[in-house]
Order: C-alpha cells, then sequence, then structure tokens
C-alpha cells in the first residue's frame, strides 16, 4: 500500500522537529558544562526575547561573589603597624577588613585583583578576616587570621649561677638554669636552652680557666627580648 503525499510530508516534518530537539539539547549540554548556569540562563532569555537589561539583572542576581584570600600574617609581632593584603576574584571589587568583629576599613581591589591595608592593631589578640563586595551583594569572610601585638619583654629570672661564682678543679661546667614566660625561646651563649613544660630552661655549659662570660637571651613569639650578662671564674 502506498504511502499518500500527506503523510509523508507529515512524517518528514516530524524528523525535523526530532533533529531540531535534539540538536538544542546538545548546545543547552554544551553550554552549561562549557559556561555554567549563568551562561544557560542568558542564552534560554535571549532565545524568549527578553531585553539586555533583564539578561544582566538575572545575571547579577545568580553571579557568586568569591570570598577574598588574606596572605598569611604573622601569629605574633612586636609592632601594632601592619600590612595586610590579598587577592580577590575580581577587580573593582571593594573589600571590608574587620578586625575583632568591626567594619574597620575597606579599599578597592587593583586591576589585578590585589588589595591593601596598612593599619594599627591594638595590643593583645586581634582577629581579622574580609568580606568582598561587588554590585551590591557580599561575599562570605574569608578564613580568619588572628595575630598578637605585644611588645614588652619576656619574663628572664636567672636561679644559677651567680654573677661573680667562682669554680674550681673538677667543677669544669656550670648548669645556667632559670625559668622565662611561655613561648619565649632562652639561649646561652649562643647555645639553646632546653626549657620543660613549667617554663624552667637549662644549659649545661662547659668553663674555660679564667674569666667565663655568660650571656643568656630570652625571645618571644612577638620578637620581644630580654638579655642578662654574668661572668663566673674558673681555676683548674
Amino acid at each position: 500500500m502506498r504511502r499518500s503525499r500527506l503523510t509523508k510530508t507529515t512524517e518528514k516534518k516530524t524528523k525535523n522537529t526530532i533533529i531540531l530537539s535534539l540538536l538544542g539539547i546538545i548546545i543547552i549540554l554544551f553550554l552549561f558544562f562549557k559556561f555554567g548556569l549563568g551562561i544557560l540562563i542568558n542564552f534560554s532569555l535571549f532565545l524568549s526575547g527578553k531585553s539586555q537589561d533583564t539578561v544582566t539583572n538575572t545575571s547579577n542576581k545568580i553571579n557568586y561573589i568569591s570570598v577574598p584570600v588574606l596572605n598569611p600574617l604573622p601569629s605574633a609581632t612586636n609592632s601594632a603597624n601592619i600590612v595586610i593584603s590579598g587577592n580577590a576574584a575580581s577587580t573593582n571589587t571593594t573589600v571590608h577588613l574587620y578586625i575583632n568583629g568591626s567594619d574597620a576599613d575597606q579599599t578597592q581591589t587593583d586591576k589585578k585583583g590585589v588589595f591593601t591595608f596598612s593599619e594599627t592593631l591594638n595590643s593583645g589578640n586581634n582577629e581579622i578576616k574580609a568580606k568582598a563586595e561587588y554590585n551590591g551583594k557580599e561575599s562570605d569572610f574569608s578564613d580568619a587570621q588572628t595575630v598578637l601585638i605585644k611588645n614588652t619583654p619576656p619574663t628572664l629570672d636567672l636561679a644559677y649561677p651567680n654573677d661573680g661564682d667562682s669554680f674550681k678543679k673538677d667543677q669544669n661546667t656550670v648548669n645556667v638554669s632559670g625559668k622565662t614566660d611561655a613561648g619565649a625561646s632562652v639561649t646561652v651563649n649562643g647555645f639553646w636552652a632546653v626549657i620543660d613544660e613549667n617554663n624552667n630552661f637549662s644549659y649545661t655549659l662547659p668553663l674555660q680557666n679564667g674569666d667565663n662570660p655568660i650571656k643568656i637571651v630570652a625571645v618571644d613569639a612577638a620578637g620581644n627580648k630580654s638579655e642578662k650578662d654574668i661572668k663566673v671564674t674558673y681555676s683548674q
């Protein structure tokens, strides 16, 4: 039985419709995987005849504002003046700096997305984080960093020996000992002393015949320093 001309025309239109539908699906999948959801919505709006303003507004609403990244800061320092820098994903982005939970300052990124703050911090711990703002939309907070501002020298209590002590014959070493602050390091004549869990330090120093100058230095994490100089004598 021969098919009518109408049947053939209908079948041809149906095949064309199927082919165009498959082609449209392929294009949509390509746009989604290549450019993401934003360009896919823009493309669909274009096909539906929406205005350019509508496309732009919709795109702005769905755009994700990247979290700014702060460059590593010192965990402790003895200077209250500090430079805080980092990078945001976009240029012309406003970066808000938060110190101890307060919006302390803001600046614009440069052409490379870099931002810099020059701040004066208070003594003690300072929690620092930032967020980006673009087209009225804000990002989440960056990872917080804590900077300790401390400009007082660490404790350095020397327990033994005393300045001017004398040693003879088999007493050819002396155990230099004392106490310092938690987190501080101690050297004796440039050599590292051992510090226990109670912040007591000790170092066994060999003695030379005659006068023996001893320099004890304690340095904390912020770079503050305490020093003591004594002299002992040893005679063989």
